[in-house]
């Protein structure tokens, strides 16, 4: 199929690469083993292992599908052999499909009899706790022991409940399943044209080059597509850092003098509030991506390290699409739309909104998802006249720089006005006294419904005063917008990329 095609996106990184002094990948994982046994790959060494482990792969029989193409999950933490064994399906015909790690047994076995994987492959160091079959084969990459396993229960040994050669002819690459923070995954279908588009168009705005060293915090299986591979294609360094304490991540960064963080906005909280007060001389940009980032986060890690944190907007069947370019006087912006992408605002019967009017962000621009696998729809189905609709509610100011306010499903209706959830718990976010909130709507017999207020408190020994909480609310949002009522809990359930779960 990709020969026919012509075009493989393994060949676009790795098929030129031969400078073995060029270090690729770095794995600082320094809370793991001492600096002195860090691993690194260079391009060319990086090549050769996708080769390798991709002849591997042919010879056990796992990538052979004669109705099709094969998908194989990669079920790996962060780390060299998750590249390695992702660009080896890749380079051996298959179709990669991350598997995450903070799956529960009934959300991994759901996930599984909807993608019909042919195997899976289960690197050391990732708990594997749906049943399989026995391992079809065991490889060692890059140091690390995989088992090639196939999902019992009918996922890989039954017919396929999909229609195989319609799948094939989208010429699938990668199948990335969401995180769930609300509704049901089902699968983008992203093809080898469409990932080299995508990286080429979140480029022109991230301006990546091979003097790039990048800080590396984010879940693989949720960040991949537009961000390793892009860091791939560019020749960039990437650094692969673990953990969660704010003086190791720091230390990492100084050490390889890292010039961009890519993170959540848990790591730049994280590092906002690092104590040594050390520096980041080579850093030169800082992305917050996956959650909206809090004004007070943003800033406190501006006044930290000198540099803005940029929010970015990526959403998985369309790339990254937007870049905050003037994060340092609205943090709160995710910033215009790239070069490459349009975006419009539309009210509920699709009409553009007046200027300044909260509407449905709709895009259009390269890289758009070629299909979701399950139910099958190709991209003609979902994209209607090049235009996404991507379910994200926001206003734009003159220049079209968006702000996101919501989501269309969570929207709360209130006795007809509608308040978003994100823009309740954006300013509950900005009480001194609240580390994290999520806004919910409960039913009302009279009301429709109404907005109910989960908060963490920022020091647990202290009590939060709801009647402080109201009044701080009252103050920046309409009335009918202010939670009822505000329960105090220990934490806030997130997936793997920080989203609060709804």
């Amino acid at each position: 199929m990709h020969d026919a095609i012509g075009v493989n996106v393994v060949d676009h990184l790795l098929g030129c690469c031969g400078d073995d002094a060029q270090i690729a990948l770095l794995d600082a994982t320094a809370a793991e083993r001492p600096a002195r046994a860090l691993r690194s790959v260079s391009y060319g060494a990086l090549a050769a292992l996708v080769e390798d482990t991709a002849q591997r792969l042919r010879a056990s029989g796992v990538v052979a599908a004669p109705d099709g193409i094969a998908r194989i999950g990669v079920a790996a933490p962060n780390g060299i052999a998750h590249v390695v064994l992702a660009l080896a399906v890749l380079r051996a015909g298959g179709c990669v499909v991350p598997v995450a790690g903070e799956l529960a047994p009934p959300e991994r076995r759901a996930m599984l009899r909807a993608l019909h994987p042919r195997a899976v492959l289960v690197a050391d160091g990732f708990r594997w706790d749906a049943p399989d079959g026995g391992a079809v084969a065991t490889l060692d990459v890059a140091g690390t022991t995989v088992r090639v396993v196939r999902p019992t229960g009918g996922e890989a040994q039954a017919r396929s409940p999909h229609d195989e050669p319609a799948i094939a002819a989208l010429d699938p690459a990668l199948v990335r399943f969401s995180s769930g923070t609300t509704g049901t995954s089902k699968g983008v279908i992203l093809s080898h044209r469409t990932l080299v588009a995508r990286i080429a168009a979140a480029n022109r705005g991230l301006a990546i080059s091979a003097r790039d060293r990048i800080l590396w915090t984010m879940p693989m299986a949720h960040h991949f597509a537009a961000s390793i591979l892009l860091y791939l294609a560019q020749r960039a360094t990437t650094v692969l850092a673990s953990g969660h304490v704010a003086a190791e991540l720091l230390a990492v960064a100084r050490e390889h003098q890292a010039t961009v963080l890519y993170g959540s906005p848990f790591h730049v909280a994280l590092l906002a509030a690092e104590r040594s007060g050390d520096g980041w001389p080579s850093l030169r940009l800082a992305v917050s991506t996956a959650a909206s980032l809090p004004v007070a986060t943003a800033r406190a890690f501006d006044a930290r390290y000198g540099v803005a944190p940029a929010q970015a907007l990526g959403i998985i069947e369309a790339g990254l699409v937007a870049l905050n370019d003037r994060p340092r006087e609205h943090p709160e912006d995710v910033g215009p739309p790239l070069p490459d992408f349009a975006a419009e605002l539309r009210d509920e019967a699709g009409r553009p909104v007046r200027a300044g009017e909260a509407g449905e962000l709709f895009l259009r621009g390269p890289g758009m998802l070629d299909g979701y696998l399950s139910p099958l729809r190709a991209r003609e189905q979902i994209v209607a006249d090049g235009w996404f609709a991507t379910g994200d509610v926001a206003r734009a100011d003159a220049r079209g720089a968006l702000r996101l306010v919501g989501r269309t499903r969570s929207v709360i209706n209130v006795s007809g006005s509608k308040c978003f959830p994100e823009e309740i718990e954006a300013v509950l976010l900005g009480h001194p006294e609240v580390a994290a909130a999520r806004v919910v709507g409960r039913p009302h017999a009279h009301l429709g419904a109404v907005p109910v207020a989960d908060v963490v408190p920022r020091d647990p020994t202290r009590p939060l005063d709801a009647r402080r909480l109201g009044a701080h609310c009252r103050a920046a949002l309409a009335r009918y917008k202010v939670p009822v009522e505000f329960r105090v809990v220990p934490a806030l359930p997130l997936t793997a990329s920080g989203k609060v779960k709804r």
